[in-house]
């Protein structure tokens, strides 16, 4: 088993930053790839980025390359988004996953693992 843990939601101004940790607990070793979707009121479930848990290189959606980053801490068992330039639309609750076989996914079907999520709301 994997318990994510996700932290540093809130409130913030359209232009402002937010960073999301999510801590990693449990079988560690299981994870291959770990990512970040968000859900927004009546919409489904989007991917937003992933890293392999190894390193190597990142992937994000357009709608937030080049204002998020996707980044891990493995000594710290730690995921992080960092968002920058953020706007109204990227209000959501977001998730942290983490997938237990290799290769990159934007599925959410795909990783077996989910935080319980925090609010993002960016006010214009």
């Amino acid at each position: 088993q994997v318990q994510l843990v996700e932290s540093g939601g809130g409130l913030v101004q359209a232009g402002g930053s937010l960073r999301l940790s999510c801590a990693a607990s449990g079988r560690i070793f299981n994870i291959y790839v770990m990512g970040w979707f968000r859900q927004a009121p009546g919409q489904e479930r989007e991917f937003v980025a992933a890293i392999n848990w190894s390193g190597g290189p990142t992937y994000t959606s357009d709608s937030v390359k080049g204002r998020f980053t996707i980044s891990r801490d493995n000594s710290k068992n730690t995921l992080y988004l960092q968002m920058d330039s953020l706007k109204p639309e990227d209000t959501a609750v977001y998730y942290c996953a983490a997938r237990t076989s290799p290769g990159v996914r934007k599925s959410e079907g795909d990783y077996g693992y989910w935080g319980q999520g925090t609010q993002v709301t960016v006010s214009s």
